[in-house]
């Protein structure tokens, strides 16, 4: 209950920030809670040095607050991405995050900031919530960190508003791509992935004249000119494409919120992610077949194995950015049209 207490005196003290700061734009003359009657900010603020001192310590002390409570679950965060080769990407999820709200600085550093006490409501809830799934047995361990972010989320909300929550929503929820999915549902998603990779594979290896190709589950048996190679490939977890999809995913919704699109566009190339991640890694297992048959078995393991899969990412990106040039070249904006259209004649001289 320390951190409920510090959020309300800290809220308090923005509430009266924010007071003293409409009472002063009255005696200026300009609107409380906006900006002078002709639309334009008075010297508007856009760098992060000018939120000052109070506010840059009012950051820190609640961050310090936020990771104490929260100490053990970051740890065991940060811990999964440094042991998980499948979640190592989860280093640059907030840094993404952080250049998300970057992007968005201009607007942050003029809002008229106004706490909302619903936001300490919310984060009452999801710390009682936080802490019920971990002294309870029927308790659920992937949703305490789903939980640390719905908390900051509700701190932010509370010290903020919701103007600051629209401008940071987004940042706060990419990070779920930071948490590692619980291994049951890992594995549930994996298996038909590396199923559909094998079959793929085993297909395409068979067009070759001299390959006889056959899948059973994960396994691919080959025999070339009329000669069993033993062991079989295995389509490992590793092979699954998991990875691939995963960061593939995280920077497909980063490149979405960043390009200015049409909204349907940028639907259409989020949804693109996921087909182009299985459709590299039906490459990248159906090119380690041929490796493991035509050259050698050791070129398929090891360092050879993993520059193999760090090659697929810019194939992933030929794709998407392939689809998103198609997009822009095949699809144009009304606005883009009329624009084009507009004659200018020139009003001929009077003598």
């Amino acid at each position: 209950m320390v951190l409920v207490e510090s959020f309300i005196m800290v809220a308090n003290i923005a509430s009266f920030t924010a007071q003293t700061q409409e009472k002063n734009a009255h005696l200026r003359g300009t609107p409380p809670g906006g900006p002078p009657a002709d639309g334009r900010a008075r010297n508007p603020k856009e760098h992060w040095r000018e939120l000052g001192l109070h506010n840059c310590t009012k950051i820190a002390i609640i961050g310090t607050l936020f990771c104490f409570v929260f100490r053990n679950e970051i740890g065991t965060i940060v811990h999964a991405w440094l042991t998980d080769a499948s979640w190592s990407h989860g280093f640059l999820i907030p840094l993404f995050s952080l250049y998300f709200i970057n992007q968005h600085r201009r607007e942050i550093l003029n809002l008229q900031i106004k706490p909302n006490y619903l936001g300490l409501f919310f984060l009452v809830w999801w710390i009682v919530f936080y802490f019920f799934n971990i002294v309870s047995p029927s308790g659920y361990a992937y949703f305490r960190p789903l939980s640390v972010i719905a908390a900051l989320g509700a701190v932010v909300l509370l010290l903020g508003g919701w103007s600051l929550l629209k401008h940071t929503w987004l940042p706060i929820v990419f990070l779920i791509f930071a948490v590692p999915l619980p291994q049951r549902y890992y594995v549930g998603l994996t298996m038909p992935m590396r199923f559909l990779a094998a079959k793929v594979a085993t297909a395409l290896l068979n067009l070759v004249s001299g390959i006889e190709a056959s899948v059973s589950g994960v396994l691919i048996d080959i025999i070339y000119k009329g000669q069993r190679l033993e062991p079989p490939l295995n389509v490992a977890e590793a092979c699954s494409g998991m990875r691939l999809l995963m960061a593939f995913l995280a920077l497909g919704v980063a490149m979405a919120y960043l390009h200015y699109r049409p909204v349907w566009q940028r639907v259409i190339l989020l949804g693109s992610t996921i087909p182009i991640a299985i459709l590299c890694n039906i490459v990248r297992v159906t090119v380690t077949g041929f490796i493991y048959v035509l050259i050698s078995p050791e070129y398929t393991q090891g360092i050879y194995h993993d520059l193999l899969g760090i090659g697929m990412l810019p194939l992933a990106f030929a794709f998407y950015g392939f689809l998103s040039w198609f997009m822009s070249s095949l699809f144009v904006e009304e606005a883009e049209t009329e624009a084009l259209d507009v004659v200018v004649r020139k009003k001929p001289q009077t003598p």
